[in-house]
C-alpha cells in the first residue's frame, strides 16, 4: 500500500455564496457578545452615577431572558422557518441595542440589554442551522467557517468594546446595532427560503427533557460553571483600575485563549484523558484563580494576569460542558440543546447580581471566594454522573449502530467503509467495494451521523431518514454492479472519538477484514489529529484500518502514519 501522494485538496471552507457570509458575519457579531460590553462596565458605573452591583444587572437581564427565550426558540423556528426567525432576531438585537445607546440610566440599558437577550436567543438557535443548509462546501466546511467566526467573535469583541468605549460607552451599543443592521438587510437579500422541519418541536420539550436524570445532572454542574464564570466576567473588570481601552486589550488576551482551548486544546485533552477527568482539573484550576483574584483583589495586576489565564481553562470548559451535556442527554439535540442552554443562562444570569449582593453588603473578595466555591461544587455534581458520561464516551452506552436492510451473514469477514454526508462518499465507497472484492468479501457501508458541539449548541448534520436513504442509495448502486453489500448507520454517542471507538468494537464484533475511510473536508490536521474520528479508529480497530481515495492505492493507517499525514 503506498502512500497517497498527488490527492485532490479538501474543498475550502471558504469558499462559500453570499448568503453563508451573511450569516457568518452576523455569527461574529453576535459572538461579541458580552466580551464587548465588558470593558465599559467600570465607564458605565461612573458617568451614570451607578454602583458596580447596579451595572451587574446588565448581564442578569440579557442572559436569563436569553434563557428563557432558549425555550422557545426551537418552537418558533420549527413553525415560522429558520430565515424568518433569524431575521426576527437581528432585528430585534438592533432595535434594542441601538435604544441601549440611546439610554440615560443604568435602569433603561438593563430593560434594553433584556430585550436583546430575547433577539440573541432567536439568532443563535438558527445561525449555524442556516450556515449548514446554505453551505457549499459540505457540512465539515459550515462548521469551521463558524468556528473561525466563533474564535474572531470571541477575541475581537473585547477590542472593539474597548476602542469604541474610549470614545464613549455609548458606542459599542451603536456599533452592535450599525453591525447587525447590515448583517440583516445581507440576511433578508441573500439568505433564501429554507425549508421548516417536518414535525413541529414542542415549547414544552425542553423542560419535559430535564426531567431525565442525566441531563439535569450536567445541567446543573453547567450552572455552577456559569455561576463562577460570569462572576468573574461582570466583576473582574472593577479591581483591575483600567481604562476601557487597556480593559479591551486584557479581555482581547482572554478572548485569545478562549478561542484557542475551545476550538484546539479541549477536543485533544478529551481525547486523551476523557471528558469528566478533564473537567474535574478544569474546575479545581478555575477555583484556584477566582481564589487568587479574591486574595489579591486589591493588586489590578494580579486580577489581570488570572483573568488572562482563565481563558485557557473557559475555553476548554465551554466546550467540554456541553459535550458531557450532549454525551448523556437520551433526547434529540435541538431539544438538549436548549434543555441546556436555559439552566445554564439562568446560572449565568443570576451570578453577576448576587456578586453585586455580596459586594456591597461585605467587600469586593466575597463575590470571588463564592465563585471560586462554584467551581468546586461543580465536581461533585459532576461525579454523580460520571458513570454516564465514561459509558457514552467507552461506547458501551445504548446502542447507536441501526441497520439499513439485511443484516451482515455471520461469519462473512467483511470489509466494512465509514462515509459521511460528503460529496465523495460514492467515490469511498467504490474504492472499498474493490478492496471487497479482492479480498472475495461483502461490504458493509456505514453512514456516520455524528454531532458536532459548539458552544452551547449542538447540532446533528443529517436528518436519521436522510442518513438511512443515502445508505439504501449506496446498496442499490452496488447492487446494479452485482456486490453483495449491507448497510448501517452510527448516530454518534458523543465526541467525534466516540464514534471511532463505537465503529472499532462494532468491527471487532463482525470480524471484519478491514475498515476503510476516506478523507475529511476539514484536511488532514483535523482528520488526523488525536480525538479525531480516524485517529481513534485507527488506535482502537483490531483489523486493518485503510485510508482510500478513487483511482489511488489504499494506504494502511497507524499511530506512525497519523503522524505522518497531519502535515500531507
Amino acid at each position: 500500500m503506498t502512500a497517497p501522494h498527488g490527492h485532490k485538496p479538501a474543498t475550502n471552507p471558504f469558499k462559500q455564496p453570499r448568503a453563508v457570509w451573511a450569516v457568518a458575519f452576523a455569527c461574529v457579531i453576535s459572538f461579541m457578545g458580552i466580551g464587548l460590553v465588558d470593558p465599559i462596565l467600570p465607564a458605565l458605573a461612573k458617568d451614570l452615577h451607578a454602583s458596580p452591583s447596579q451595572v451587574s444587572l446588565l448581564f442578569t437581564s440579557y442572559l436569563v431572558v436569553t434563557a428563557v427565550a432558549m425555550l422557545v426558540a426551537g418552537a418558533v423556528a420549527s413553525r415560522i422557518g429558520p430565515k424568518r426567525t433569524l431575521i426576527v432576531g437581528l432585528l430585534i438585537i438592533v432595535v434594542f441595542a441601538a435604544l441601549a445607546g440611546t439610554s440615560d440610566t443604568v435602569g433603561q440599558i438593563v430593560g434594553f440589554r433584556a430585550g436583546w437577550g430575547l433577539g440573541n436567543a432567536l439568532f443563535i438557535a438558527t445561525s449555524l442551522a442556516v450556515i449548514v443548509a446554505s453551505a457549499t462546501s459540505g457540512f465539515a466546511g459550515a462548521i469551521i467557517l463558524y468556528e473561525t467566526a466563533l474564535g474572531l467573535g470571541i477575541a475581537v469583541g473585547p477590542l472593539l468594546g474597548g476602542e469604541l468605549g474610549s470614545i464613549s460607552w455609548r458606542g459599542p451599543f451603536f456599533g452592535v446595532a450599525v453591525l447587525m443592521a447590515i448583517a440583516m438587510v445581507a440576511t433578508i437579500a441573500f439568505v433564501p427560503a429554507l425549508p421548516k422541519p417536518a414535525r413541529p418541536t414542542s415549547v414544552a420539550a425542553p423542560l419535559q427533557a430535564l426531567r431525565h436524570r442525566g441531563l439535569l445532572t450536567m445541567g446543573i454542574m453547567a450552572l455552577l460553571y456559569n455561576w463562577g464564570f460570569f462572576t468573574m466576567l461582570g466583576y473582574a473588570p472593577y479591581p483591575m483600575e483600567l481604562d476601557a481601552h487597556k480593559l479591551g486589550l486584557v479581555f482581547t488576551g482572554w478572548g485569545l485563549l478562549v478561542a484557542i482551548f475551545s476550538v484546539f486544546v479541549a477536543p485533544r485533552l478529551q481525547a486523551r484523558f476523557g471528558t469528566a477527568p478533564v473537567l474535574y482539573a478544569n474546575m479545581a484550576a478555575l477555583a484556584v484563580v477566582m481564589v487568587v483574584i479574591a486574595a489579591g483583589v486589591t493588586t489590578p495586576a494580579t486580577v489581570i494576569t488570572a483573568v488572562i489565564v482563565s481563558g485557557a481553562f473557559i475555553g476548554i470548559n465551554n466546550t467540554l460542558t456541553t459535550q458531557a451535556v450532549m454525551l448523556v442527554a437520551p433526547v434529540e439535540r435541538p431539544v438538549a440543546s436548549s434543555a441546556y442552554g436555559f439552566v445554564r443562562f439562568i446560572g449565568g444570569g443570576l451570578a453577576p447580581y448576587a456578586a453585586g449582593r455580596l459586594a456591597d453588603a461585605f467587600d469586593l473578595s466575597v463575590p470571588f471566594y463564592v465563585g471560586g466555591v462554584a467551581f468546586l461544587l461543580a465536581i461533585p455534581v459532576l461525579a454523580t454522573g460520571h458513570k454516564l458520561v465514561a459509558a457514552a464516551e467507552s461506547g458501551t452506552a445504548p446502542a447507536a449502530l441501526e441497520p439499513v436492510g439485511p443484516a451482515t451473514a455471520p461469519g462473512s469477514r467483511p470489509v466494512v467503509v465509514a462515509v459521511g454526508a460528503t460529496p465523495d462518499a460514492g467515490g469511498i465507497v467504490d474504492a472499498a467495494a474493490a478492496i471487497a472484492r479482492d479480498q472475495g468479501s461483502p461490504l458493509e457501508v456505514v453512514r456516520v451521523r455524528e454531532t458536532v458541539v459548539i458552544e452551547e449548541l449542538a447540532i446533528e448534520p443529517e436528518d436519521a431518514e436522510d442518513a438511512r436513504a443515502a445508505v439504501r442509495a449506496h446498496l442499490d448502486r452496488l447492487a446494479a454492479q452485482g456486490i453483495a453489500a449491507t448497510g448501517l448507520v452510527l448516530t454518534s454517542v458523543g465526541d467525534h472519538a466516540a464514534a471511532g471507538r463505537v465503529l472499532a468494537q462494532h468491527a471487532e464484533d463482525v470480524a471484519a477484514r478491514a475498515v476503510a475511510v476516506g478523507r475529511s473536508p476539514r484536511g488532514p490536521a483535523a482528520q488526523f489529529a488525536d480525538g479525531s474520528f480516524t485517529a481513534a479508529l485507527t488506535h482502537a480497530a483490531a483489523c486493518t484500518v485503510v485510508l482510500v481515495r478513487p483511482e489511488e492505492e489504499p494506504y494502511k493507517l497507524s499511530a506512525a502514519t497519523l503522524h505522518e499525514l497531519r502535515g500531507v
